[in-house]
């Protein structure tokens, strides 16, 4: 006997894809990227996520990042807000992607100085804007009042957008104080904000069922 889906779950469905695809390419991006450096070539590290845009892992930052672009697109949240939210988000995920950081070797030009600007700016759009999906669109509910297990996802979400904010102005500080180079402070600060963001959707998309209510 076959069943069926209403148009409705078939909407779900869609939306926990979505969460999960940007959930699993926000954990899986920063570890991909450090170990692969590590290892191809052998001996090396980056001195951030972005830099991997000079390594030969140049193809899995800007492929993640605009895959990313294309899954925010095409997220549709509860309201207008949503839909700005994501569609804000996913033109500053394409934007680091295909606008390089200024490379940390050799003496650099105006327009790399220019784009790097860029990147910087469009990268701070980014986090801003998973730092609202995590403290403002996530934390709401329909439910009056919201389950137990409603109210643990929104502590996630929170925590881990208060791990996006401050990871930012880590990066601040360090790059202002001029922090060795040698202790990878941007690469460690961006792998941390990164894997927040990636918590919180994987969270939202009932990755794994962590956190769902219970049906």
């Amino acid at each position: 006997m076959s069943t069926t889906t209403s148009p409705s779950e078939n909407l779900v469905q869609s939306y926990l894809f979505l969460r999960r695809a940007v959930g699993t390419i926000g954990l899986a991006l920063p570890v991909v990227l450090i170990v692969g450096d590590l290892l191809w070539p052998p001996g090396t590290f980056l001195l951030s996520i972005s830099a991997s845009y000079y390594s030969p892992l140049r193809g899995v930052f800007v492929g993640s990042m605009c895959a990313l672009g294309v899954f925010l697109l095409s997220y549709r949240g509860y309201g207008r807000v949503d839909d700005i939210a994501g569609n804000v988000a996913a033109v500053a995920a394409v934007c680091v992607g295909l606008f390089p950081t200024t490379p940390d070797f050799g003496p650099t030009t105006g327009t790399q100085q220019v784009i790097g600007g860029l990147h910087l700016a469009f990268a701070g759009i980014f986090f801003l804007t998973l730092t609202f999906f995590c403290w403002y669109l996530f934390p709401r509910t329909a439910d009056d009042p919201p389950t137990g297990r409603k109210l643990r996802r929104n502590t996630v979400y929170r925590g881990c957008g208060a791990l996006i904010l401050v990871s930012i102005a880590l990066i601040a500080v360090a790059e202002s104080t001029a922090v060795a180079a040698s202790a990878h402070p941007m690469l460690w600060l961006e792998t941390v904000a990164i894997l927040a963001f990636g918590v919180a959707w994987a969270v939202k998309g009932e990755t794994l069922g962590v956190l769902r209510d219970l049906r």
